[in-house]
């Protein structure tokens, strides 16, 4: 059986944004206090035993995040015309740390991202 590693760091963000032809109060511009949650699976250790370090993990993903901190996410591209969902920012975040992070023995596997203390969506790609 092939070893298996699943690294998981936090980050947050936080920004407005409004939900378009929604048919409820999400169509007016709020705000939330996000938390993303990046997992990468990695199948071999490095030169210092580690699957991926943690530091880069948490470099790429709050350098995206910041990006979006204290943003409308309306305005700002993919976002300006795709729905800023909760599960259309998992999938921003998944692919664009994807391209940043993935070597031949790391890779994001998972994006989780928390629009409240109670609500969350994760995604992943098989």
């Amino acid at each position: 059986m092939k070893p298996s590693y699943t690294l998981k760091i936090l980050a947050d963000f936080a920004s407005a944004h409004t939900l378009r032809n929604y048919p409820g109060d999400c169509s007016r511009m709020h705000g939330h206090n996000w938390k993303v949650e990046v997992e990468v699976t990695a199948t071999a250790l490095n030169k210092h035993e580690m699957g991926m370090d943690f530091k880069t993990i948490k470099t790429a993903t709050r350098t995206l995040a910041k990006t979006l901190d204290h943003r409308y996410l309306n305005d700002i591209p993919p976002f300006d015309v795709r729905n800023p969902t909760a599960e259309n920012i998992a999938q921003y975040f998944y692919h664009h740390l994807s391209s940043t992070l993935n070597i031949e023995t790391a890779r994001v596997s998972a994006v989780t991202l928390w629009e409240t203390e109670r609500a969350c969506v994760r995604y992943t790609e098989d």
